[in-house]
């Protein structure tokens, strides 16, 4: 018999690493501090009205071709190379896996990001997604960043809630995840949605609402802005950033999966008595 499916959805950015990803190399690398860099990208979004993930995309590629920087894939993944995660997540990933295992689960994790998508496949855990979502460039026959090829806001993130349920996990297949399935391949129950704060809230709330789980994520000298997730009943949990063996995160997802364990193992009995 096949093993019940839990899978876990992650941001990325001040959830699994310490920091927006570009802050590690690609704006130091363009002699910016990332307060400069942020602050350039806001006043394009405002002066054209442009959204703001578009505009830092619109931002990375001009400002490093006015610095003789060429953006290739091979570059982007060079600047995943220093990215710094919260203690515990190198880990993380096994461990949860081998728990799992012993609870007759398998767990599958995907990575859900308005960061670049290029920069996190040179980053030490990106061969640990089934899926990683996230904005990515168009390349030219020079192999040089020209166009935005994928862009995800953060309401656009909730549209992989579904494709995650529905299998349809290739970004674009839109015929999969329109269409009525006569079952999921993962329950909406079996979906667990891990993030860091208000650009995750519309994630966080679909997946609550629809019998899942979501927890917010903080560092360990702030927890405002998650605390107050929680009390407006968008999040289930609010834990440290610290994903080290016997964490808070570490003990609640645990517990989760008990608990989907249960509840399918339960189903399924009640289904062979039903057709006995």
């Amino acid at each position: 018999m096949n093993r019940p499916i839990v899978a876990i959805l992650y941001d990325f950015d001040k959830t699994l690493s310490t920091t927006d990803m570009q802050n590690y190399t690609f704006i130091p690398n363009l002699g910016m501090k990332p307060e400069q860099f942020w602050a350039e990208t806001a006043k394009i979004a405002s002066k054209y009205e442009m959204e703001r993930i578009l505009s830092y995309m619109y931002c990375m590629v001009k400002i490093a071709k006015e610095k003789g920087i060429k953006i290739t894939k091979d570059y982007l993944k060079e600047c995943g190379k220093n990215i710094k995660f919260f203690p515990g997540v190198i880990s993380w990933f096994k461990r949860i896996n081998d728990y799992a295992a012993e609870k007759g689960v398998l767990v599958e994790h995907y990575l859900v990001s308005s960061g670049t998508k290029e920069i996190v496949e040179g980053s030490a855990i990106y061969h640990e997604f089934k899926q990683v979502y996230g904005c990515e460039f168009l390349f030219d026959e020079t192999g040089e960043a020209v166009w935005p090829k994928m862009a995800i806001n953060y309401t656009q993130k909730t549209q992989f809630f579904f494709r995650v349920a529905k299998g349809a996990i290739k970004a674009t297949d839109d015929e999969g995840v329109n269409e009525k399935a006569p079952s999921l391949r993962v329950p909406y129950r079996n979906i667990i949605y891990v993030g860091d704060g208000m650009t995750d809230i519309a994630s966080m709330t679909l997946v609550k609402k629809n019998g899942g789980h979501s927890i917010a994520v903080h560092p360990e000298d702030n927890k405002e802005v998650v605390k107050q997730i929680y009390n407006d009943k968008r999040c289930d949990f609010v834990v440290e950033a610290d994903y080290t063996a016997n964490s808070e995160i570490d003990k609640v997802i645990k517990m989760l999966i008990d608990l989907i364990s249960v509840t399918e193992k339960l189903e399924r009995k009640e289904k062979v008595l039903a057709n006995k």
